[in-house]
């Protein structure tokens, strides 16, 4: 693994010489029609200051557009992180300059060629929630210890996937020689296979924070020498087959008009063929592959067929072993946005096996 690895991180904003400022003073309509307009707004005084901004934008465009189906969700959400992210916050010597505003170690550990620079405020509330996260650590059902992900690096806020692969962990009696897991992100399902039994685990990710978060995490622990990183896309340089594939890939697919796409949320069109292609060289002539996956794109209207279904229909490549399915529990009575659908929605673990030759 290489360990000069660039770190993904907010990058600093240029101030412009003539910023409008915002304090408890300034009229916060005047403020919301200069974000419009394309300027930015700096945040003087206090941090909640840049908070009631904030809320007063989410009521303004509470009223100006509609937010009840997925998409309007959607469309909604881009609006919102458009004019939010004019709002600016300054950062001296490694700490957010303003009064009563939150510690967040990430302003010193990701950016140490520099102590003053200029970030949006959603991205000063990301490397704080982040930072909280990463210093008091994720509790996950299955696991026995926290995970602690690192900044940009995906982890499960819901559990019900991650509990449908130890469900099926329990019962697998095939080879624990090795493992694959792609797209690795924070390492739960790398943490569950080792839970079980396996051996050495073979992790990847294109998210190069994945990777130096994980390297940081198992330090020269047990876990570093049974777990091997790479960052890389699919499978690597890991060129030997195994007995086991697991991959929890994006449930939705990328729509290319909106910008500013989570990898670890939403795939492209090549994901799928490009990651069955590489998985039937890779796996052992009696291993099994087993994706994680949901049917959220379906429910919410996308018109994509499943990419799990299309490689078994018109593949070639492999065959339907098992299909497990688990509903989603309801959305929170304390969640704001309209989630009716979640009501249908199911984790899938689907597990595929070389199709048997004529």
């Amino acid at each position: 693994m290489s360990t000069d690895l660039q770190i993904h991180r907010p990058e600093p904003i240029s101030k412009a010489k003539q910023v409008t400022r915002f304090d408890n003073e300034t009229d916060v309509k005047q403020a919301i029609k200069t974000l419009e307009a394309g300027k930015s707004i700096m945040i003087e005084g206090f941090y909640s200051n840049g908070l009631i901004l904030l809320k007063a934008l989410k009521v303004h465009l509470d009223k100006k557009l509609p937010n009840e189906s997925f998409q309007e969700q959607r469309a909604y959400r881009a609006a919102y992180h458009k004019l939010s992210n004019g709002i600016l916050i300054e950062i001296e010597d490694h700490k957010v300059a303003l009064k009563k505003a939150p510690f967040i170690g990430w302003l010193e550990k990701l950016y140490p060629e520099t102590s003053d620079f200029v970030l949006s405020f959603p991205q000063i509330q990301g490397l704080n929630s982040s930072w909280q996260w990463y210093t008091n650590g994720i509790s996950v059902p299955v696991l026995r210890n926290k995970v602690h992900p690192y900044y940009g690096t995906y982890f499960p806020t819901r559990f019900d996937h991650v509990i449908l692969f130890d469900n099926w962990l329990k019962r697998y009696e095939g080879l624990k020689k090795t493992a694959i897991d792609v797209g690795i992100g924070s390492g739960v399902l790398s943490f569950q296979l080792l839970k079980y039994g396996f051996q050495t685990v073979y992790g990847t990710d294109t998210n190069p924070n994945a990777i130096i978060g994980l390297t940081e995490f198992m330090g020269d622990t047990k876990l570093s020498r049974k777990i091997t990183l790479d960052h890389a896309p699919l499978f690597g340089k890991f060129d030997a087959p195994t007995e086991l594939i697991v991959f929890n890939p994006p449930w939705l697919p990328k729509i290319n008009q909106l910008e500013n796409l989570d990898e670890a949320m939403y795939y492209d069109e090549n994901l799928f063929p490009d990651f069955f292609a590489e998985a039937k060289k890779h796996l052992l002539p009696d291993g099994q592959l087993v994706v994680l996956f949901s049917n959220l794109a379906q429910i919410t209207h996308f018109k994509t067929a499943h990419p799990i279904e299309k490689e078994l229909s018109e593949g070639g490549r492999f065959r339907l072993e098992r299909c497990f399915k688990k509903r989603v529990k309801e959305a929170s009575i304390q969640t704001k946005r309209d989630q009716h659908w979640r009501g249908s929605e199911e984790v899938e673990l689907w597990v595929l096996m070389h199709k048997l030759s004529l």
